[in-house]
């Protein structure tokens, strides 16, 4: 499998959503919402739904909820949907969408599209999708990772795997006591960006900086309290090679097992009076930075101006 392309839905497993779906098969067409039938609160449909935002139901069901317009189109590009919601004030603002969604739609209540919302104002669009299977073993030699051990807001942890994405990175794990990332708020955060790359969850920081270190990747452990920086790094092209950054708690940093089994730390520098970087930002500019390096070298290699991380 691509690092870059995360795997899509999964044939034949039976599910308390996917099995024993009501209504025609698409047979490869779009499908509409029913115009006869409207699904309320008290629907099994959308009460298994709603289950889903708790994380022993996503784990147990192997499935999560993908809400809004934006994270929608990119969970269907990918073929990880396997059941949509419409609200009936929603179904004529994404009739579009609806029209290219070649599984079962569901319209239902605007009171029951915002049950299954987790935002003050609903879009009326929830999606169902698979659970990814992503296991480091599947990254194969990566050039870029973000690796986030022990992150527990989930706003951060989503906007890591967009800033990831945006970066060209192959992958991004999350380990330890981590936020669940296929939580509503993270899925939201991400914008899409879940469905661009693998999201590998794993349980032991020290064991995925070893099986990342064996792939052959550079793992930087970003800490502000580390004698180098990104500008020492950059100077002397540490950057330009496969690089896994690992960051931690947003509070504690990384533990000290996963600080100590890293190849290096590194700070960002504070040129001004901050006290420190979120976990969000200072991901980005880690990241942005490896990139930058791998591209410029990309770019003396291949000759006239292309050639980047992958």
């Amino acid at each position: 499998m691509s690092p870059r392309h995360p795997q899509g839905r999964s044939a034949g497993r039976p599910t308390a959503l996917a099995g024993g779906r009501s209504g025609p098969a698409t047979g490869g067409r779009a499908a509409r919402p029913s115009p006869g039938r409207v699904d309320g609160l008290r629907s099994a449909r959308v009460a298994a739904a709603r289950r889903l935002r708790r994380p022993a139901d996503r784990r147990g069901e192997g499935l999560f909820l993908v809400e809004g317009a934006q994270a929608v189109t990119a969970a269907l590009a990918v073929g990880a949907l396997v059941e949509l919601f419409v609200g009936e004030s929603a179904a004529e603002r994404h009739a579009d969408l609806l029209a290219a969604a070649d599984l079962p739609v569901r319209l239902v209540t605007d009171a029951a599209a915002a049950a299954l919302s987790e935002t003050v104002t609903p879009q009326g669009l929830v999606g169902v999708a698979e659970l990814p299977r992503h296991e480091l073993a599947d990254l194969g030699r990566p050039r870029l990772v973000a690796v986030c051990e022990g992150a527990n807001d989930p706003g951060n942890a989503g906007t890591v795997i967009r800033s990831a994405d945006a970066a060209g990175a192959d992958a991004v794990v999350f380990t330890g006591n981590s936020v669940d990332p296929f939580g509503g708020k993270c899925v939201r955060a991400s914008a899409g960006s879940l469905f661009h790359l693998p999201v590998v969850v794993a349980e032991d920081g020290p064991a995925v900086v070893g099986a990342l270190r064996r792939a052959g990747c550079l793992v930087l452990a970003a800490s502000g309290h580390a004698a180098r920086d990104l500008d020492d790094l950059a100077g002397v092209g540490t950057l330009a090679g496969p690089t896994a950054w690992v960051f931690g708690n947003e509070a504690r940093g990384l533990t000290p097992a996963t600080a100590a089994s890293a190849d290096a730390a590194v700070r960002v520098p504070v040129y001004g009076q901050a006290e420190s970087l979120n976990l969000a930002v200072a991901s980005a500019l880690c990241l942005y930075a490896s990139a930058r390096a791998q591209r410029m070298v990309g770019s003396a290699t291949s000759g006239a101006g292309g050639g980047g991380a992958h």
